[in-house]
């Protein structure tokens, strides 16, 4: 069920991105590319899908995605902040109008109090700014995180999109 939401969410998407004439980029981290997946599903996706970023380690934010050192020291992977720098960089480092990202901790292990197990942290960046940015806590095993963070974060960047301010 979720497959053909997400699935029509993706079309829909497809099409708003073109009737703009954006292409989006995507920098995952906890989904490990599950978004550009859903999204490269699609057929004709290249006409408004540029590229996507799987950065888990923070090497790979740092080197392919421009993320400061001292913020993820400051913040840590997980966090409003690295997220934010996350998105701005998928936009600088490619031919997109928006761009996602998504980092969390999808389990079974590596929470904390303050972010347990599921806190994933979503930034859409436009226009070279934040248009964006939020977290949420979704219950369940790491593919149901995982799925539930997909699917959230295609719905607010649907949304953004489907907004004639954007």
């Amino acid at each position: 069920m979720t497959q053909i939401i997400i699935q029509d969410i993706c079309l829909e998407l497809g099409n708003a991105l073109t009737k703009k004439k954006f292409r989006i980029a995507l920098a995952e981290s906890c989904t490990g590319g599950l978004v550009c997946q859903h999204l490269t599903n699609i057929p004709g996706s290249s006409v408004w899908f540029d590229r996507g970023f799987v950065t888990y380690s923070n090497e790979s934010k740092i080197e392919l995605l421009k993320v400061s050192q001292d913020t993820l020291l400051k913040f840590g992977a997980v966090s409003k902040e690295v997220a934010s720098e996350m998105a701005l960089g998928a936009l600088n480092k490619s031919h997109a109008q928006i761009a996602l990202s998504i980092t969390g901790i999808a389990g079974p292990s590596g929470g904390s109090i303050e972010k347990p197990v599921g806190t994933v942290f979503f930034a859409i960046a436009h226009q070279n700014k934040i248009i964006f940015n939020t977290s949420k806590v979704f219950p369940g095993s790491r593919e149901n995180i995982r799925e539930s963070s997909c699917l959230f974060a295609l719905n607010q960047v649907l949304a953004l999109t489907l907004n004639p301010q954007v």
